[in-house]
């Protein structure tokens, strides 16, 4: 058997677990990925998974329809492969025979050849008659659908609609390396067509994701992924030449990475909770050249006197740890791992993050509050108590750039200007 029925069986395998056992399709794959040599495998791999998790609600109905007993409990790696098998024919549109034979092959290497056959039958049958289709909301939990709809009354099948769908690859070009012009051209003469979004300096915009190996100076530090709406972050919180700055939930570090391309005279501190995450901040200054313009250190924001030296920040970014229902169209698997009790814990979380980190903002400097949630819970609510808590700070105006106002804060929903569900709120310390 070819390489094609093993990237068949990785791929089962990763959705198996992101499925069936509660795992991070994120972290699945990061694992999974890291064994496969071949980019062109990796890259097959990565989709037929995003693919499988994204469009569950299809496959499922294809094998509630087709099948008098869809595969239970103890037949869940075979229903991953199955959906592997489909997301090859439906979205990505491979070659049905590659598909199939493929497949069909991977059954054997999963120690299923007993159902090869099956695998053939109804993956022809998708062939044949093409995959039902599935209400938008069909992985989201009931209990997160209604608090997504009780928000966003107007909007929630907006919302599900582009939560559904492949998102688009969002470039930032390092402005101390380049300019985002003269980025594109190089794009061109490597045979990727990009859209120049307007009043973004440093981005561009791909429609079709492709490999960090196949940006121009990827590796040189000239480029890097970043979402426009993450981008936006830089222009919300617009520090002074020269000024001191926290980001105090950083890794991976690219929004931090961002404020120093603009400005390498700025004072930035980065800080996350855990040292693996820490790592990831240095890798990413390190390859954008910028690890000497900024002190890393691994900190718990909510313990500054383990941390913080006393001296005010005259900017602070709280990039706060949130229920991410805002990202779904980049991690599907969002909605199957949330349950009530994690937001009410996320929540307690932001205000306390919130709180800790008014304490160092300098008088007139700023504190800006970003998640990358639709729940206005994470969101309005959480900026309107800590008004209440706080009244040496009042709520800065923002404009259109950053989504629609709330009356606290701003909040993009995911897919506007083709971009991910994102909330801001510029927050300024009178005293």
């Amino acid at each position: 058997m070819d390489h094609g029925a093993q990237a068949r069986l990785v791929a089962a395998r990763v959705i198996d677990a992101v499925l069936h056992h509660g795992r991070s399709l994120k972290a699945e794959l990061s694992t999974a990925l890291a064994g496969i040599d071949d980019v062109r495998d990796r890259a097959l791999v990565e989709a037929m998974a995003f693919a499988a998790v994204r469009h569950q609600g299809r496959y499922a109905a294809a094998l509630a329809r087709w099948m008098p007993r869809p595969p239970g409990v103890r037949d869940a790696p075979l229903r991953a492969l199955l959906y592997a098998g489909f997301a090859q024919l439906d979205p990505m549109g491979l070659p049905a025979h590659a598909a199939l034979n493929a497949t069909v092959d991977a059954a054997r290497l999963l120690g299923r050849a007993h159902q090869a056959n099956l695998v053939n039958a109804l993956l022809r049958r998708a062939q044949k008659d093409g995959l039902p289709t599935a209400a938008a909301d069909a992985a989201w939990p009931t209990w997160l659908l209604a608090e997504v709809r009780a928000d966003w009354p107007q909007d929630v099948e907006a919302v599900l609609t582009a939560s559904a769908a492949a998102a688009p690859q969002w470039l930032r070009v390092n402005a101390r390396r380049g300019t985002r012009d003269a980025y594109y051209t190089r794009l061109i003469q490597v045979g990727l067509q990009a859209d120049v979004p307007n009043g973004m300096p440093d981005a561009l915009r791909l429609a079709t994701p492709v490999p960090v190996d196949a940006l121009p100076g990827f590796a040189d530090g000239d480029v890097s992924i970043q979402d426009g709406a993450a981008q936006r972050v830089a222009d919300a919180l617009q520090p002074a030449a020269g000024a001191r700055v926290l980001d105090a939930c950083a890794a991976p570090g690219g929004k931090s990475a961002h404020l120093l391309e603009r400005d390498p005279t700025l004072r930035l501190l980065a800080i996350d909770i855990a040292a693996p995450r820490v790592a990831r901040i240095e890798q990413t200054f390190k390859r954008l050249g910028i690890g000497a313009q900024a002190h890393v250190r691994t900190a718990d924001a909510l313990d500054a006197a383990r941390w913080w030296d006393g001296t005010p920040f005259d900017a602070v970014l709280l990039d706060a740890p949130c229920s991410a229902t805002g990202i779904v169209r980049r991690q599907p698997d969002v909605p199957l791992h949330r349950r009530p009790a994690d937001l009410d814990a996320l929540a307690a979380l932001q205000a306390q993050l919130l709180d800790a980190l008014a304490a160092v903002v300098a008088p007139g400097g700023t504190l800006l509050y970003a998640t990358c949630s639709i729940l206005r819970r994470e969101n309005a609510a959480q900026v309107e108590a800590f008004l209440a808590r706080h009244a040496d700070f009042t709520l800065a105006p923002l404009d259109d750039r950053f989504g629609r106002d709330t009356g606290a804060g701003h909040q993009r929903l995911p897919g506007e200007s083709g971009m991910d569900g994102f909330f801001y709120a510029r927050l300024t310390r009178l005293r």
